[in-house]
């Protein structure tokens, strides 16, 4: 089982033919309302993915919350730890160009009132996963985390949007996936001296016993555990919109490790759901199924270069 404590929102998005530069008015011919929020969408991904979910988070008593929620549920994933918060339903706005790059702005509403209390009494076992992102507040990403190596779950962490990770919550996350950009902001604090992306993470892993996954959008996904390089290309797709290729990274990712895959091999299934993500507009309606992914995973599995698996020096 898959156990997501994070955000949950509803995503107002625009399509531009250039993403406006500061100060900038832009006209854009209308608009969508998406379900989103990493939360909801790393929790969508894993159960398309084909793993069991249960998500933990909050929304508000407005219209927003049933739209934020309905896709969700139409899924099978468990609802019953979100909370119904005095605040506005969590909203994102985004702006998407016509190469599919974005711009996002999330006004946090509801989500600042989850709380890691609502795992509390949930039934779970050793080697389920809890997967968590930074759009709710921290110190609640921190007790989430103790929460679950109590009872001796697996503790996934997608630090975004970009920050800091104290050495107590490095300590107890067992899988650390960020972008490249990410990658560079956990480098200040612990110690790791690195110029690129695998210098940090083949550093943060080493320093704490960890695996640290980094995406790299066009160019796949790397990332070293127990001192063994792993990496993977992405698939060649026609990219559309981008928004939810990290989350869909991440869900899948955790749905491959829920189901005993070693990292090599979860980390192409992973590439694969990541890359079919980025062909639909929109974050949830995005999302692939199992049915979708495995097919595009057993391709990158065929060109695995055996370059990419090493040890370190």
């Amino acid at each position: 089982m898959i156990i997501v404590f994070g955000s949950i929102n509803i995503d107002l998005v625009t399509r531009v033919d250039a993403l406006p530069k500061p100060g900038e008015t832009v006209a854009a011919p209308g608009y969508a309302i998406v379900p989103g929020g990493k939360g909801a969408n790393q929790a969508l991904a894993a159960r398309r993915a084909g793993a069991d979910v249960v998500l933990a988070g909050a929304v508000g008593r407005d219209g927003f919350a049933d739209l934020a929620l309905d896709m969700l549920a139409a899924d099978g994933v468990d609802l019953t730890r979100i909370v119904r918060a005095d605040a506005p339903t969590g909203a994102a706005f985004i702006t998407v160009d016509a190469k599919g790059q974005n711009q996002i702005v999330v006004g946090s509403g509801a989500n600042a009132f989850a709380r890691a209390a609502s795992l509390d009494g949930l039934v779970t076992r050793p080697g389920d996963t809890l997967l968590l992102q930074w759009e709710v507040p921290e110190a609640e990403i921190c007790a989430a985390a103790r929460w679950a190596k109590a009872r001796g779950l697996r503790v996934m962490l997608n630090r975004a949007p970009a920050g800091p990770i104290t050495p107590e919550l490095m300590a107890m996350t067992d899988i650390v996936v960020v972008n490249e950009h990410e990658i560079m902001a956990l480098a200040e604090g612990h110690g790791i001296d690195g110029a690129d992306p695998e210098a940090v993470a083949s550093g943060l892993s080493a320093r704490y016993g960890n695996a640290v996954f980094v995406t790299l959008g066009a160019e796949g996904a790397m990332g070293w555990a127990d001192g063994i390089r792993h990496a993977v290309p992405a698939m060649p797709v026609e990219v559309v919109d981008t928004t939810a290729a990290g989350d869909t990274f991440c869900g899948a990712f955790a749905a491959a490790l829920d189901r005993r895959r070693g990292y090599e091999t979860a980390i192409e299934f992973a590439s694969a759901a990541g890359s079919l993500a980025c062909t639909v507009f929109g974050a949830q309606p995005s999302i692939p199924t199992l049915a979708t992914i495995e097919p595009a995973a057993a391709i990158l599995a065929e060109g695995r270069n055996p370059d990419h698996r090493r040890t370190t020096p």
